[in-house]
């Protein structure tokens, strides 16, 4: 009896809940049957990175070319980490819960684009010794008050139970917002902006790191981060982001 009572109170406040807050699109604000989901539209409008794809950069091939192929960029170009993976394109609904996320602090979406990463990492998750984020420079994580890497990271390690390493990196002076910049621009602008925290070397020698963000552009905010860790002897640095910009989503 108790129990059932419990059950109708439950559903009483649920059906108020969602006539003050009634549920909507994460992406788009339209009105959804439940919460923290996309309208059918919106969902349609994501494009997963699915295989085949590069064996290093996960850059999506258009035919399959076997196993452990890389791409003509990872080879010209071999990155500072391992291996890169992404969870989706970065355009259209991506980009608007990427936005959601990082500018209208709807943090409650980290939790379902971590399931997202979940699936898309490629066995790099079960391999890591902990998870760790790009962080922001002090000045900026006061103005945002949350770093939406670290958000995604944190979710990522609750749902996979591996060590959530927060404050592993720090930045270590503000550089200028990416957006807008050329390649050379952006690797010169993240050049020796990271370092590890003190006493933070025990979680990095002789480790597999995965390190998270949220996009992934031209590579030089992770690259600049991941050479901090290599050279701090870490064994294996893997990057798992939500979204990936392509030529064709630039």
């Amino acid at each position: 009896m108790r129990a059932r009572s419990a059950a109708v109170a439950r559903d009483t406040l649920a059906m108020l809940g969602n006539l003050v807050f009634p549920p909507v699109c994460a992406a788009c604000g339209k009105t959804t049957g439940t919460h923290r989901a996309l309208c059918v539209n919106c969902w349609s409008n994501i494009r997963f990175i699915e295989r085949p794809y590069c064996a290093v950069l996960g850059t999506p091939f258009s035919h399959d070319l076997g196993p452990e192929i890389m791409s003509a960029e990872a080879i010209a170009h071999p990155p500072d980490f391992d291996r890169l993976r992404s969870a989706a394109f970065y355009s259209g609904t991506v980009r608007n819960l990427v936005h959601a996320l990082k500018y209208r602090d709807n943090t409650h979406l980290a939790v379902m684009m971590a399931t997202w990463m979940q699936r898309a990492d490629d066995g790099m998750i079960a391999r890591c010794d902990g998870i760790a984020a790009v962080p922001l420079h002090t000045t900026r994580l006061m103005s945002r008050r949350f770093n939406q890497s670290a958000e995604l990271a944190r979710n990522l390690a609750r749902l996979s139970s591996k060590p959530f390493l927060p404050g592993l990196l720090r930045r270590k002076r503000r550089t200028s917002q990416q957006v807008g910049l050329t390649r050379s621009a952006r690797e010169d602008n993240v050049r020796g902006a990271f370092a590890l925290a003190r006493d933070h070397e025990d979680q990095v020698f002789g480790k597999s790191i995965l390190l998270i963000d949220d996009v992934y552009t031209t590579g030089a905010t992770v690259s600049a981060a991941a050479r901090v860790l290599r050279r701090k002897g870490a064994s294996e640095i893997n990057v798992l982001t939500f979204a990936r910009v392509l030529d064709e989503t630039i």
